[in-house]
């Protein structure tokens, strides 16, 4: 993805940029969107990985805008973590995870949404979702007048589309809400240790698991906090964790999004 300082800047480094991207980067930009454009010239195909696309984006957080406000240009980066590898949330864990491969860690404080951008393809007639994320489909479709498909696989590669994703080292289960207790319970007879996110409607219930965590009732509370969970049950020497997918509507969406990525199938499986 490369970074802007500024919706002022995308012509300079995108081509032929539709009138709704132009919209939806005028009302969401600084932020959490993501949008798949035509590369300008100036955007080496070293750069999109030998593609005439570019993901582009204007983070909303004032330190990476002093950064690049103080560099003058566009800086194409990825996630500070390994490859399939949970999100960082904090410096702390971008630390934790790369240690001496990288020099320095330019710490801002705590993500303030948690879940990554959301990447919308606005390189044809009408856009679509590739990746839900910080900015919610309704509010994109409240903007562009229209509905949103998303499409969880594309020709178009961006980040996150591979099938195991954003995952811990321990194995995660998705079951439905109503039996996610059972499930973690079932699992911690037979051996595993078990972290289980409990959601909110069972939050008063006994859970016998090696951890548990209550899911927070506020899906933009839960999206914050759901990599920091994923992070912790590992820390605990977890090797299971159960959980279920929240109702699919604003946040709910790419929190299911990212739990449906960390559940998928391993390289090594």
């Amino acid at each position: 993805i490369v970074h802007l300082g500024g919706v002022e800047h995308l012509s300079d480094w995108a081509e032929d940029v539709p009138a709704t991207a132009r919209l939806l980067a005028e009302r969401f930009w600084p932020g959490p969107l993501t949008l798949v454009l035509r590369r300008g010239h100036r955007v080496p195909l070293e750069t999109t990985g030998g593609l005439e696309t570019m993901a582009v984006r204007v983070p909303g957080h004032p330190v990476a805008l002093a950064l690049l406000s103080a560099f003058g240009g566009g800086v194409a980066a990825p996630s500070a973590n390994r490859f399939g590898s949970v999100s960082p949330t904090t410096a702390g864990h971008v630390r934790a995870e790369l240690g001496d491969a990288v020099d320095f860690v330019l710490d801002g404080g705590p993500c303030e949404v948690g879940v990554e951008s959301t990447i919308v393809d606005a390189t044809g007639d009408v856009p679509s979702v590739l990746r839900p994320g910080g900015v919610t489909r309704e509010d994109l479709q409240a903007v562009l007048g229209r509905p949103l498909a998303v499409h969880p696989t594309s020709q178009v590669r961006v980040p996150g589309q591979h099938p195991s994703h954003y995952a811990p080292r321990a194995r995660v289960v998705l079951v439905e809400p109503e039996k996610v207790i059972a499930e973690a319970e079932r699992a911690q007879d037979l051996g595993h240790q078990v972290g289980v996110l409990v959601p909110p409607s069972f939050a008063a219930a006994a859970v016998k698991a090696h951890a548990v965590v209550t899911v927070p009732g506020s899906t933009a509370a839960y999206a914050r906090r759901l990599y920091k969970f994923l992070r912790e049950f590992d820390q605990q020497g977890c090797d299971l964790i159960v959980a279920s997918l929240p109702v699919e509507e604003g946040l709910g969406l790419a929190i299911a999004n990212r739990l449906r990525r960390a559940a998928g199938p391993r390289p090594a499986e």
